[in-house]
């Protein structure tokens, strides 16, 4: 459909023509009449009603914009897509009440961000954390609302029966609810925990990490028998190398030998305790 047949002969004002369809308009024609309608909207004042015709006419006309920037996220499904829509339509408004021509920039590039950037906060505040399914996520707002109702009722939080009864479901559904709602926020762990004692304290410093030497303490079990087995002096070079941390040649002035004799000695009794380990595993 061309320019000149969406334009009607009247005109709203002495310099606004009357767009039959604004929807309608095609894209290529939308952009030289874009043009026009801003440059009006500049000089007519706010609340009037040919601003606001000029205004609405706008919005209509570059509709196609958001399906265009919401086509991006068609894997969603038809029904998040009418959301993602209906957000792309709210930047394309803050777009045109921000949009100058003073700018020298097409209004195309100018609102593509806009739409974009509200779209892409609206998955930031309302997506969740996690995949959850469908049936769960509808089921986390039953929950809550069932939760609001009886607590009110019943003064108290309600059970997993006394929910399930409420909302038609089994309490083993009602758990995997309350479960999901997990899923559906998620936190920094460089976020700081209020109410902490330094005020500084952030959620990682109270998440347990592994620990590297846990799995020592199984070989410390191991090797505690094989060490009793040992002869008097291999159990004192042993405590005096590694509890004391002497050096070989320390050693062998409080044993009056020479640290290459300490050396060989050290070097069998491991050698001995390796054997040991590595046969009873």
């Amino acid at each position: 459909m061309t320019l000149t047949s969406m334009v009607a002969r009247g005109t709203r004002t002495a310099e606004l023509p009357e767009v039959a369809d604004p929807s309608k308009v095609a894209p290529k024609d939308a952009r030289e009449l874009s043009r026009l309608f801003f440059r009006q909207l500049a000089e007519l004042e706010e609340g009037t009603p040919e601003y606001q015709y000029a205004r609405n006419t706008l919005i209509e006309m570059n509709m196609s914009l958001v399906r265009f920037a919401a086509g991006r996220f068609r894997s969603r499904g038809p029904e998040e897509m009418e959301d993602i829509v209906q957000v792309g339509m709210i930047g394309l408004i803050k777009a045109i009440d921000r949009f100058e021509l003073s700018r020298e920039a097409e209004f195309t590039s100018f609102a593509i961000p806009y739409i974009v950037g509200e779209i892409k906060r609206f998955f930031r505040d309302t997506t969740w954390a996690v995949h959850v399914p469908r049936r769960l996520q509808e089921a986390r707002v039953q929950l809550a609302r069932a939760t609001e109702e009886l607590q009110s009722r019943l003064g108290r939080m309600p059970t997993a029966g006394e929910l399930s009864e409420l909302m038609s479901l089994s309490e083993e559904e009602v758990r995997e609810a309350r479960l999901a709602a997990n899923g559906y926020n998620s936190s920094s762990l460089d976020a700081t925990i209020n109410g902490s004692v330094d005020g500084e304290a952030a959620l990682e410093h109270f998440i347990g990490a592994e620990d590297a030497a846990l799995e020592l303490v199984e070989d410390f079990h191991a090797l505690a028998p094989l060490i009793a087995g040992l002869g008097e002096r291999d159990r004192q070079i042993i405590h005096m190398r590694f509890v004391e941390e002497l050096t070989q040649a320390q050693i062998g002035e409080r044993l009056g030998v020479s640290q290459m004799h300490v050396s060989r000695l050290l070097s069998r009794t491991l050698a001995r305790l390796r054997e040991g380990m590595l046969s009873g595993r």
